[in-house]
């Protein structure tokens, strides 16, 4: 897994790379667990990097990936366009993350910055 380590304020924040492809729980696992190995506690990712099965949320895999987000107590940014997936349940899910403090869905590098920080 590739991610580059930002220095933002008093935060190390893991921003991985555009060509890294999350497709399984297990890797994005992997990923929370090299994150932390390097110190950070909170990760920008390109919503291009996970598997498109992720915004369907009927296969799960968005509410298992998520989960594991804050069960070891992280901060994950996703940066993204999320209208073209024209899902409700995804809208509502989407909003309701926003409103909490360790999943947060942006539209730019600049606001997923500011939400992690």
């Amino acid at each position: 897994m590739e991610f580059e380590i930002l220095e933002y304020g008093n935060s190390k924040i893991a921003k991985v790379s555009a060509e890294t492809k999350i497709n399984s729980v297990q890797d994005a696992t992997d990923l929370l667990g090299n994150a932390d190995y390097q110190g950070a506690s909170r990760i920008i990712i390109n919503e291009t990097s996970l598997d498109p099965q992720f915004f369907n949320l009927r296969t799960g895999i968005a509410g298992e990936i998520l989960q594991k987000v804050s069960n070891y107590h992280k901060q994950l940014a996703i940066v993204g366009e999320y209208e073209k997936y024209n899902s409700n349940a995804l809208n509502a899910f989407i909003i309701e993350c926003n409103r909490g403090n360790h999943i947060f869905f942006v539209s730019d590098f600049d606001s997923a910055l500011k939400k992690l920080a």
